[in-house]
């Protein structure tokens, strides 16, 4: 796919760069290049292959929930600047 100038200069203002002539150039080569080398990617056999899977297969490894006994309130709270109703109080952020 052949890459224009103005596109080139499009996606420059986007990421606010200001490039010289010969910048331009060479971005317009680099892309070219990498637009190219991921259309190679449509050429792949897909076929049966689920979208999202992985070159692994992954596994979430969870584990046994254990039922513990909990901080006391008053112990959580002894060091809170401010604390309310059994809960850290802060100031408000929103109008």
């Amino acid at each position: 796919m052949k890459i224009t100038k103005e596109e080139v200069l499009h996606v420059a203002k986007l990421a606010k760069l200001n490039l010289s002539e010969e910048e331009t150039d060479t971005l317009r080569s680099d892309m070219e290049s990498i637009i190219e080398f991921a259309n190679t990617l449509s050429e792949l056999d897909t076929e049966g292959v689920v979208p999202t899977a992985h070159a692994r297969y992954m596994v979430n490894a969870f584990r046994e929930d254990v039922i513990k006994e909990s901080y006391k309130e008053e112990d959580i709270l002894k060091n809170a600047p401010l604390a309310e109703d059994g809960g850290f109080a802060v100031p408000k952020v929103v109008e």
